[in-house]
């Protein structure tokens, strides 16, 4: 049984995401949303791509000294110290190895997020999406919506509640003039 090679995949992906920054925005109609599908601790998860600015394969991130277990340490994004923070640890799955893949979120401050697995770009109906918060609140609060597909349904991973979650556990307090 042979398939296309890993780096076959990773090239397949790599151009089918930097299409996606490519294409004008407006080409994107108000009836579809783009999404990043992805593995995180072995579950199936979405990302909205409008809330991401890049996504990086195994790139170096420097640990930390911490008491906070998500946070994985920094990396170096055009000159600038960004840090990482381990999503499986956020919702709350055990981290069975270290992540591969980093997505720098849109907003401010700068922050990455480290995830599994680089399923697919997607581009779906909007009526796919189903809206609303997932659970009542711990590690589900982080996820708002779902998207349904032939090969399942995932949740949605909202980047700003995520970016909210972190800010509390950095201890940080965000000034109004940063965005999620």
């Amino acid at each position: 049984m042979t398939g296309p090679s890993v780096a076959d995949r990773v090239s397949r992906l790599r151009t089918e995401f930097d299409r996606s920054f490519a294409e004008p925005a407006r080409t994107v109609g108000a009836d579809s949303v783009e999404l990043l599908a992805i593995g995180v601790g072995g579950r199936p998860y979405a990302l909205r791509l409008a809330q991401a600015s890049g996504v990086h394969p195994d790139r170096p991130v420097t640990a930390l000294p911490t008491p906070v277990p998500a946070l994985l340490g920094v990396a170096g994004f055009a000159g600038t110290v960004v840090p990482v923070y381990d999503l499986a640890a956020l919702l709350g799955h055990p981290i069975p190895e270290r992540p591969r893949w980093l997505v720098l979120t849109s907003g401010t401050p700068p922050l990455a997020l480290a995830f599994h697995q680089l399923d697919h770009h997607l581009r779906v109906p909007v009526t796919d999406v189903v809206a609303g918060s997932i659970g009542d609140g711990g590690p589900q609060a982080y996820l708002q919506g779902l998207v349904r597909l032939p090969d399942g349904n995932r949740p949605i991973v909202d980047v700003p509640a995520t970016r909210a979650l972190v800010h509390q556990l950095a201890g940080h307090r965000p000034d109004s003039e940063e965005s999620s």
